[in-house]
C-alpha cells in the first residue's frame, strides 16, 4: 500500500506495523491510534504510537519507515501527503505501574502487528483519565468499552491496585448510562417504525 493524502489514520497503522514486522522490529501499537481502532473511529488521534519491544537502531527505524514513505523530523516520521505521524515513545510497554502488558497480534487492511489488547487500551485510556483527570481519555475508554469485548474484572482489579477504585466506579457508572440510553434510543427508533 502506497501512502498519500487520502490515507486514513487505518492505513497509516497497517502500514508501519506490517513494515516494522516484515522488518523483524517488534513494536507494540498503543495510545491514540490505538484507541481509535478500537472505538472504530469513533476517537481520532493525530499520531501513531508504537512502543518499541525489541531492540533496534535508529538508522534501521529510518530505514523501514522509509519504505512506507515517511522521514524523520525530530522525533516524529512524517509523510509528506500524509497528516498523521509516527513516533516510538519510550518504552517500556507499561499501563499505570502494570509492567507485565501482553500484545495481541491485530489485523487492519489485511496487514498484522502487535497492539495492546482491547482491554489494555481501554486501561490506557483510563490511565490518562485516572493520573490527569483527561475527560477526552475517559470518554474514549467508555467508547472503546461499548464497542469491543473488554475484560472489566481486569480493569477493576487494575484500578484498584492503581488505587483508583472510585474512579473505576465512575467509569462503570457511564458505560451502565450510555449503554441504557443506547438501548433506549433503539426501543423508541422500533417503536416509532411500527406506529
Amino acid at each position: 500500500m502506497k501512502l498519500n493524502s487520502a490515507s486514513s489514520l487505518r492505513d497509516v497503522v497497517a502500514e508501519v506495523g506490517s513494515v516494522l514486522a516484515r522488518g523483524s522490529v517488534s513494536a507494540v501499537l498503543t495510545g491514540g491510534a490505538c484507541a481509535s481502532i478500537y472505538s472504530r473511529g469513533i476517537y481520532q488521534s493525530a499520531d501513531v504510537d508504537f512502543i518499541l519491544v525489541s531492540n533496534t537502531t535508529r538508522q534501521r527505524l529510518d530505514e523501514l519507515l522509509g519504505i512506507a514513505g515517511l522521514h524523520r523530523s525530530g522525533d516524529r516520521y512524517v509523510h509528506p501527503e500524509v497528516r498523521y505521524y509516527v513516533e516510538f515513545p519510550r518504552g517500556p510497554l507499561t499501563i499505570g505501574s502494570d509492567d507485565e502488558i501482553v500484545p495481541v497480534e491485530v489485523t487492519v487492511n489485511g496487514r498484522s502487528f502487535l497492539a495492546l489488547s482491547t482491554t489494555d487500551s481501554c486501561r490506557d485510556r483510563l490511565a490518562a483519565f485516572y493520573h490527569w483527570r483527561d475527560q477526552q481519555s475517559f470518554r474514549v475508554a467508555v467508547w472503546i468499552a461499548l464497542q469491543k469485548e473488554v475484560d472489566l474484572n481486569v480493569i477493576r482489579r487494575w484500578s484498584a491496585r492503581e488505587g483508583f477504585a472510585a474512579d473505576y466506579r465512575e467509569f462503570l457508572s457511564e458505560l451502565d448510562r450510555v449503554r441504557a440510553e443506547r438501548s433506549r434510543r433503539r426501543a423508541t427508533r422500533r417503536t416509532g417504525r411500527r406506529s
